[in-house]
């Protein structure tokens, strides 16, 4: 029960956070690439207090991953936009069609069919053989982040942010039972930290250049489908016996919610 407590905390962190750094991003008039639009967002209040919604909603989510699987808790996750956009929607005055509502619907039942289908589990070891390839992953980050940032290609940064928070929600399943020694010694615990700060200056890049729903939407995709197979193929995550449609499903719906919720914002300045 209480992972699943700490899963609806982290949704909830992170559907705030995800309102107020698409506010602040979009409101910087010059940005830049990758750490250099954080170092200007670090001076912007709300920008702070988005980030500190982040920060609690991954603290939160690291918890979940003791003992629920990626595809729930990753799903979970993904569903913060939707709680994005009913915030939005009351706060901000976001416009939103019937169409938008009924994605918000379908969301939920994906949400639903997961936790149904979902059985608590502790984590099995990352192979040996795919410890490399999570290592490169953060390394071509710099070079890909560069291109995108220079053709203002919201997406390719969205797609470059999943990649890496899918890098964070794998080693962090893999180790989020472990002491707090035993964090500090091992180098997943120290990738996951790379992965997370690489992953939060994309993040940031793409909202400064597109919506926070299409964006949000297209990097969640990304790291839902990456750790749901991880999940599932490589660290033993279980379902519930006859339940495997839930899980096929449920993801389904949440991917196609998440990737056509895009409501469209007001302007900034007349939200700021």
């Amino acid at each position: 029960m209480l992972g699943y407590v700490e899963l609806a905390a982290s949704t909830s962190m992170y559907g705030m956070g995800i309102v107020a750094q698409s506010v602040a991003a979009r409101r910087v008039e010059h940005p830049r690439a990758g750490l250099g639009l954080l170092a200007q967002l670090a001076r912007d209040r709300l920008y702070l207090v988005g980030f500190a919604g982040q920060v609690g909603g991954f603290v939160f989510a690291f918890l979940a991953r003791a003992s629920l699987p990626l595809y729930l808790v990753q799903a979970g996750s993904s569903c913060a936009i939707g709680l994005a956009t009913v915030i939005g929607v009351l706060v901000l005055r976001w416009r939103v069609r019937a169409a938008e509502v009924l994605m918000l619907v379908i969301m939920a039942v994906g949400l639903v069919l997961l936790a149904a289908a979902a059985t608590p589990s502790a984590a099995g070891d990352i192979p040996p053989a795919m410890e490399p390839m999570l290592f490169a992953l953060p390394l071509l980050a710099g070079p890909v982040a560069a291109v995108a940032c220079r053709r203002d290609a919201a997406l390719s940064l969205a797609a470059l942010a999943g990649t890496q928070f899918a890098v964070v929600a794998i080693c962090g399943r893999a180790i989020a039972d472990s002491t707090p020694v035993d964090l500090l010694l091992n180098p997943l615990a120290w990738l996951l930290l790379v992965a997370a700060l690489l992953g939060q200056a994309s993040l940031s890049a793409a909202l400064a250049r597109g919506t926070a729903t299409s964006t949000v939407g297209a990097m969640d995709a990304v790291t839902m489908v990456i750790t749901s197979v991880a999940g599932i193929a490589v660290l033993s995550d279980q379902v519930v016996p006859g339940r495997e449609w839930a899980v096929v499903l449920g993801i389904a719906l949440v991917l196609a919610a998440v990737l056509v919720l895009k409501p469209a914002p007001v302007p900034v300045r007349e939200a700021a």
